[in-house]
Parts: structure tokens; C-alpha cells; sequence
């Protein structure tokens, strides 16, 4: 090949000989405004570097995953879970021949409007915006919140990836069925479930809710006891059950490690996230939530230009959008300000 070929076309090329038939090739993105393409890098490429260099990427660091802002140095945080999502995703996606950058893209940008305090934080939201969810302000933010409101312009298939991403059942589903918009999307949803029940699980241990001995024996037969044991046994089933290759393609686990994975979320639910949410930390936390966007209502005047300065949407939706952004200190830090009486100096 030619020296004076952009590096871009050598990517694209060597995607069009490695990856498997039914993967998402770079060449092909597509993007809602039109740009002048890279010389170095694929569109996929570009949308994964947009991602990590966002305002809203960095405040993940300080959002909560499951523990209300931990004194602890290795609870997980909702970006080390998004990492975390991203490294089980490559590796399937790697395994299977599928876009890894997509797949990354994805990963990293999946969890970008999640709210502070974690799945208790949504809730709140949900109470003050109905039908609020996670992954629907995730695209919001890649779309209409990032870059003063100019949006990080991603390509489509990330921005269908990271809308799909997780999705309202009870349960986790075996395969793909078409709404992710491609296999990558279904490796990085797959890949969300795979993490979240084990490191939470893990971090429920470190935290002394639980132990790995009260594991469901059926969980632990067919899992695994070890969080290493787990995540190797999940990840390996879905490269051995999925098909890439024939004329119905599809990211899936296997019937029996499915069942597996389904109890241990229960469990989970049962033993970790149920009693969670009904401790009086969590319920202030939802306290904060609630308050900041009454406050923010009334006084709508006081929230940042960048989030009030957007036509067309009403009041309680552009609150939402800031009260969402926050990380838990600032929430709280927020809520000091507005609502804690000062000593007198």
C-alpha cells in the first residue's frame, strides 16, 4: 500500500480482512452532521477519544455505583464500572472478530447521564421527571449537553449502542434481537450485566452485607465462587455460544449459564440493592435529589447558563438535565448551600 494512503484507509482496510462478516466496519458510519473524516483514525475511533475527553466522562469518577459516596479507597465508582463494562466488551468483541473501537466507544459513553447516588438517584429523578432513565440521558448528553450544548456529534451506531444499552426487564435476555442496532451494541449490553452483578456482588462482600458463602449453590456450580471465577466463566460462554458467522448472527449466552447469571441478579436485588435503598443514607440522598430540583424549579434563574439557555424544552426537563449532571459531592455540596443554615460569624 502506498505511503501517501492515509492511516484511516489502512484501518479500514485491515477491518474489511479481519473482522467477521456481520461486524460494523468504520466505513460506514455515519453521523447526523457530516465532517471531513480523520487522516489517522476511524470514525469509531474518534467518537471513543470524544468520549474520554468530556466533561461529563470525568465527572463519573464521582458518581456513585452502588455505595452512596464510599469512605472506602476500592468501591467501585460509576467510572471504574464503566471501565470495567469496556475491558469485558473488547474482550468479547476481540474473541468473536468485531469492531473493538466501536465496542469501546460505546462502553466508555454508555453510562455518561447516569444520575448522582447511582440507581437511587435515578429513582428520584424519575419521581420528579416520569420516564426518566439512565441511557436515554446518556444520549441526551452526547447529543444536546456536551460542548456548550453543541453535543459531541457521535457517529449513529454509538449513539444507538448507548442508548440501548440496558433496557427495563426484569431479566437479563439471552441474544440479540435487533435493538441494539448492531453486535457490538449487544457485546457492550451483555458485557454491562456481566460486570455490574459481579462487582457489586464483590463490593457488597467487601462491604460486610454479605458473604460469598450465602451464593445460591446453583449460582456457584455453574458460576463459580470467586469474582475471578465468575467473570471468566460468563465472558467465556458468550464467545462459545454466540454465532458471527451464519445467516442469523447473534451475541448470546448459553440456556444454562443465562439461568445462572438470572439468579445471581436476584439474588443481588434481594440481599444488596432492596435493602440498599431503604437504609437512611440512600433515603436522603433521594432527599437531595428531590429538594435540588424543587429548588431549581423555582428558581430556575440560578442554574448554569449551559443548561437553561436551550429553547423549546420545558422547565422540569432542563433541570433534570442539570440536577442529573451532578456528582455526589457536588449534589450535596449543593444542597449545604441551599438548604443548611450557617453559623452566624
Amino acid at each position: 500500500m502506498a505511503k501517501s494512503t492515509a492511516i484511516r484507509e489502512q484501518l479500514e482496510a485491515r477491518e474489511r480482512i479481519w473482522l467477521a462478516p456481520s461486524a460494523t466496519f468504520s466505513d460506514e458510519a455515519t453521523r447526523q452532521r457530516a465532517e471531513i473524516s480523520s487522516a489517522v483514525r476511524t470514525e469509531f475511533q474518534r467518537d471513543r477519544d470524544r468520549i474520554v475527553h468530556s466533561k461529563s466522562f470525568r465527572r463519573l469518577m464521582h458518581k456513585t455505583q452502588v455505595f452512596v459516596a464510599p469512605a472506602g479507597d476500592h468501591y467501585r465508582t460509576r467510572l471504574t464500572h464503566t471501565l470495567e463494562v469496556s475491558q469485558i466488551a473488547r474482550t468479547i468483541g476481540r474473541a468473536l472478530r468485531l469492531n473493538e473501537d466501536l465496542i469501546e466507544a460505546i462502553g466508555l459513553g454508555h453510562d455518561l447521564g447516569h444520575t448522582p447516588f447511582g440507581h437511587a438517584g435515578e429513582m428520584a429523578l424519575a419521581e420528579f421527571l416520569p420516564n426518566f432513565r439512565h441511557n436515554e440521558q446518556s444520549l441526551r448528553v452526547v447529543d444536546h449537553l456536551e460542548k456548550d450544548g453543541l453535543g459531541l456529534n457521535l457517529t449513529d451506531q454509538v449513539r444507538h449502542g448507548i442508548v440501548h444499552h440496558s433496557k427495563p426487564d426484569d431479566e437479563l435476555s439471552a441474544s440479540f434481537t435487533g435493538i441494539s442496532a448492531s453486535l457490538e451494541g449487544e457485546a457492550v449490553r451483555l458485557a454491562d450485566a456481566i460486570a455490574y452483578i459481579n462487582h457489586d456482588w464483590d463490593d457488597a462482600v467487601r462491604a460486610g452485607i454479605v458473604s460469598n458463602e450465602e451464593l445460591p449453590p446453583s449460582v456457584v456450580e455453574r458460576l463459580g465462587r470467586s469474582h475471578a471465577q465468575r467473570i471468566d466463566t460468563l465472558v467465556t460462554d458468550v464467545i462459545a455460544s454466540s454465532d458471527v458467522e451464519g445467516n442469523r448472527p447473534a451475541v448470546r449466552m448459553s440456556a444454562e449459564t443465562l439461568s445462572a447469571a438470572n439468579e445471581m441478579r436476584a439474588f443481588l436485588f434481594e440481599q444488596v440493592y432492596y435493602p440498599l435503598n431503604r437504609t437512611p443514607n440512600t433515603v436522603k440522598a433521594q432527599g437531595v435529589i428531590a429538594a435540588l430540583c424543587a429548588y431549581y424549579v423555582e428558581h430556575f434563574e440560578r442554574m448554569p447558563q449551559e443548561y437553561r439557555k436551550r429553547d423549546g424544552d420545558p422547565t422540569d426537563r432542563l433541570v433534570a438535565d442539570y440536577v442529573a449532571s451532578m456528582t455526589d459531592r457536588y449534589a450535596i455540596d449543593r444542597y449545604r448551600e441551599l438548604f443548611v443554615p450557617k453559623y452566624w460569624d
